[in-house]
């Protein structure tokens, strides 16, 4: 069996938008973009979050993305350059090995290789997916399929790296209406920079 791994970097008031560049994600008027980034590039001089993602990503055997998010990684992770130094290099390959699935009901073809869409049914696919052997599926951004998958009881783990920022706007990653969902903190990690880093697992899991 598979297991379904939520990833976000989030802000203390639930922001997810948008952490990664000015211009990932302008929905809404967010005026915030880049968040993440510019607190790591001030405040995590050791790179410690990159490890982090890189310890995480190395076990991860498939992504799952929303539409909006498959095309932002396309965009980038899927033409950057494979022999780049450093995370930028090791991710790419690794992402483009993977499988990819894609959650999207306007798209009618992915060009990324090793992608492939859903189809209209999505919980039931996730299920299919989650019900086979294998490792982590990761899901990163995607707050709308998050909220599918949430309400269908998919999602078998959070992996949480919180930011010692308010924004007060923004898409958050549990908005009102959000499925209850019981938890157990499974890991808790404090980077020097600031972020603390909270795993936390669907409550009777192992």
């Amino acid at each position: 069996m598979s297991r379904i791994v939520v990833h976000a970097f989030i802000t203390l008031d639930g922001v997810v938008q948008a952490g990664g560049g000015p211009d990932e994600d302008r929905d809404g008027g967010f005026e915030h973009g880049g968040w993440m980034m510019g607190y790591d590039e001030q405040m995590d001089k050791a790179d410690e979050g990159g490890k982090l993602v890189l310890e995480w990503e190395s076990r991860t055997e498939a992504l799952l993305l929303g539409r909006k998010t498959y095309e932002i990684w396309a965009g980038a992770w899927g033409v950057w350059d494979e022999n780049a130094e450093g995370l930028q290099g090791e991710l790419t390959r690794r992402y483009n090995r993977i499988p990819k699935y894609v959650a999207s009901r306007t798209l009618t073809e992915v060009g990324w290789k090793n992608s492939r869409l859903l189809g209209p049914d999505v919980p039931a696919a996730v299920a299919k997916l989650r019900a086979e052997p294998g490792g982590e599926i990761r899901v990163w951004g995607s707050t709308e399929l998050i909220r599918t998958l949430a309400e269908h009881d998919l999602i078998d783990e959070y992996r949480l790296a919180v930011y010692p920022l308010v924004l007060g706007t923004g898409k958050k990653l549990f908005s009102d209406g959000f499925a209850l969902a019981r938890l157990t903190l499974a890991e808790t990690r404090a980077l020097r920079s600031g972020v603390l880093v909270n795993t936390y697992r669907r409550s009777g899991a192992v």
